[in-house]
Order: structure tokens, then sequence, then C-alpha cells
């Protein structure tokens, strides 16, 4: 295949890519999802354990969720970031990613002021987050994701470091003026404070689409981000490191892709080629990251954008 046949495919399938979740079934089979959630499994997110709480020992097969803490013998759906579901309470890998980094990296407990920007998840989710954190959602425009608060991330109506942690997942790409949001993000996280921020990174170098291009929720993209959005975060004054799990990390430090084949919506060789390693931090050892089902290791980075403490 050509270049310009592969950059095609990457560019098509892009413009799939979170719309997955809509076409898991016609791909999957709408008995291979619905067995996904056949199982309600147990009480869902318990709000007696909060996720401060350790989690359950692993002991050594099985998966385990990040989110509700569900345990079995594996997640539904198919590998992949937007698929792979888990049967109690419906996080993806992704979700369970950004919970896995908030868990490792922020020190939790209920006094800690968090919005959630555009969440995915259910109101159950939500309610329960609602009783460990004093937690509040926000959305554009209140349209595709039903929030407490309507924020336009380029121009935020809150007060200066009033947020001890800002959880913005798949929402920056959908922002025209990133360097305007990034400002405004930092002016709004206390100090000890922290942005944990994901994007679909599916390539090296940030660049605008190469034509229109829509998310699931028929939101335009903007941006398809790159490795170079670290330094933008710094020089918006955060210390921020990209948080990935070992099998990345093992994959950049060598050089060598150990994927012999992989999502096509992803340029797997332009992101190693891109990724820089001093800016990795691994928080996902390889049996930790099967057991949380975040594999493969390039579909998972997260952002950990920390303001400095007086």
């Amino acid at each position: 295949m050509t270049a310009d046949a592969r950059a095609t495919v990457r560019r098509l399938a892009a413009g799939a890519y979170r719309r997955l979740g809509r076409l898991g079934e016609r791909v999957l089979g709408a008995d291979t999802l619905a067995g996904a959630r056949a199982d309600p499994g147990p009480d869902l997110l318990d709000p007696a354990v909060p996720p401060w709480a350790p989690l359950p020992a692993g002991g050594g097969t099985g998966v385990l969720c990040s989110v509700c803490r569900w345990q079995g013998d594996a997640f539904g759906g198919t590998e992949h970031v937007e698929l792979s579901l888990c049967p109690a309470c419906g996080a993806n890998g992704r979700d369970r990613f950004l919970h896995w980094c908030l868990e490792q990296r922020v020190d939790l407990g209920p006094a800690l002021r968090v919005i959630e920007c555009s969440p995915r998840m259910s109101q159950t989710y939500r309610d329960a987050m609602a009783t460990w954190f004093f937690y509040r959602t926000s959305d554009y425009d209140l349209r595709a994701h039903k929030g407490n608060l309507q924020l336009d991330l380029q121009a935020i109506e809150l007060p200066d470091a009033c947020l001890d942690v800002m959880l913005c997942a798949h929402v920056l790409e959908h922002v025209p003026d990133t360097d305007k949001a990034l400002a405004e993000l930092r002016r709004v996280v206390a100090p000890g404070g922290h942005l944990l921020l994901q994007v679909p990174l599916l390539q090296g170098r940030t660049a605008p689409p190469t034509e229109p291009e829509f998310h699931g929720d028929d939101t335009p993209v903007f941006w398809r981000f790159g490795f170079d959005l670290t330094a933008r975060l710094r020089d918006q004054g955060f210390d921020a490191n990209l948080l990935c799990t070992a099998e990345l990390a093992d994959a950049v430090a060598s050089g060598v892709n150990p994927w012999p084949k992989w999502a096509g919506e992803f340029d797997v060789p332009g992101i190693l080629a891109g990724a820089i390693a001093a800016d990795l931090e691994v928080v996902a050892d390889r049996p930790t990251a099967s057991r949380l089902g975040i594999t493969p290791g390039y579909m998972y980075l997260t952002w950990d954008c920390r303001v400095a403490a007086p």
C-alpha cells in the first residue's frame, strides 16, 4: 500500500473513531455487545467504597474495572479503547485509564473540587462521583452531554484557582482555539491541582483534519493532536507529563513496533516516531495494564497537568 493510500485509510478511519460505539453492534454482532451487559454485575459504583480505597488484590487471572471495581474473566466487546466495555458500569478502556490515572496521580479525598467536562458515563456514575467529591459536570452546549454547568473552555466563567481536579477527556479536539482553552484551564486549576487531559492521540504531531471530521455526537473536530501538545501545556504554565503504560514506553525506548497489526485510525509508526521518551511516565506495568483492560498501549495516553503548589 502506498503512503498516500495509507494516509487515506487513516483519514477515513479517524472519521469513524468515536462512531465506533455505535458501529460496534454491527461490527461485533448484537449478541456480543448484549452479552457484555447481560450480567449487571455487583452493585455498580458503591458510594460506600470511594476511589481512594485500595483496589482488590489481583489473583493472577481475570480483569478489574478501575471505575466500579467489577471483577470477572474478561471485559465485553473487543480490545479497543472505545469498545472494551465493563459489563457492570459500561466503562470503556479510556474511562478505566482516566480513573486509574486519577487514582495514581491525585491525593484523593472528599474535599476535592472536581469538574468533569462532557462525561460519557451514566447518571449512576455521576451520582457516585458526587458522593465522593464536590463534583460538577460541564458541557459546551448541554446538547450531547448533560451537565450542571454550561462552559466554553475558551472562556470559562469560573473564578481563578477554583478547582482541584479538572477531568477533560476527548473534548479539546473540538475547541477551535487550543491556546485560549489551555490558558483558561490553567487559570481555574488551583495551586497543587491537576488537569487530567485525554484526546484521541492518533498521530505523531498536531495538525488540523485534512477534510471535515465529526465524532459520534456530530461534533466537529478542529484538531488532531500529537505529542507536541506536551510542550504547549508547559508553555501555559502546567507541569505536564504524558502518562502511559509500560508497553508503549518500551516500544518508544526501543524504536521497535511490537504490534504487527493495529487499528486503522491510529498511525502507529507516526506515534512511535513522534513520541518523546522524556515526556512519558509509566503508570501501569504490563500485568496491571492487562488486568485493567488498557491494552494495546498505543491507545492509552493521558496528560497529567499539574499546577505547582506555593
